[in-house]
């Protein structure tokens, strides 16, 4: 069934959670109107002057699409910083080569589709902080800590025995 979010119907809320300079609002009429997409995720969302989208980030499993609605903002990509005007449709791809960063450098907001594939998980990995965030679950880790496969696991003999002496 078709489902329509009206224009004199949308509400601005603040994302939840948010620290100074990434403050930005989503339009909240999809979840009032029921919508859950399964795989084409979207939101409308509105960027005031002087803040930025979201931590610099790129995605391992989804693939992004933004259209700016009205303002403008300055865009970052690895390759660099560009004006992204009403109208412009911005792609960015799985892996590194899709890392992006909205910026309002203007004095008007920037209203924006964010447009996304969900396939039921994803990593985000944010290279000015060296994290990784896992969804749907959205625990961070800091990527620089890794460990080997086997590390912790030498004592399992002992857990074995201790899980055969419960019975």
């Amino acid at each position: 069934m078709a489902k329509i979010l009206k224009a004199n119907q949308r509400e601005y809320l603040e994302n939840p959670n948010k620290i100074d300079n990434y403050k930005i609002f989503t339009d909240s009429s999809r979840e009032k109107n029921g919508i859950k997409p399964e795989n084409l995720n979207f939101d409308l969302r509105k960027l005031n002057p002087d803040q930025y989208s979201a931590p610099y980030h790129f995605h391992r499993f989804a693939e992004e699409l933004f259209m700016i609605i009205s303002g403008s903002a300055t865009l970052r990509t690895p390759d660099g910083l560009e004006i992204v005007n009403s109208g412009d449709l911005i792609f960015f791809e799985k892996g590194e080569t899709g890392a992006h960063q909205l910026y309002n450098h203007t004095s008007e907001s920037c209203v924006y589709l964010d447009i996304r594939t969900y396939n039921g998980y994803d990593i985000a990995e944010y290279p000015d902080s060296d994290k990784i965030l896992l969804a749907p679950s959205f625990e961070i880790f800091d990527k620089n800590v890794q460990a080997d496969y086997f590390d912790g696991e030498k004592g399992i003999k002992d857990i074995w025995n201790q899980l055969r002496n419960r019975k």
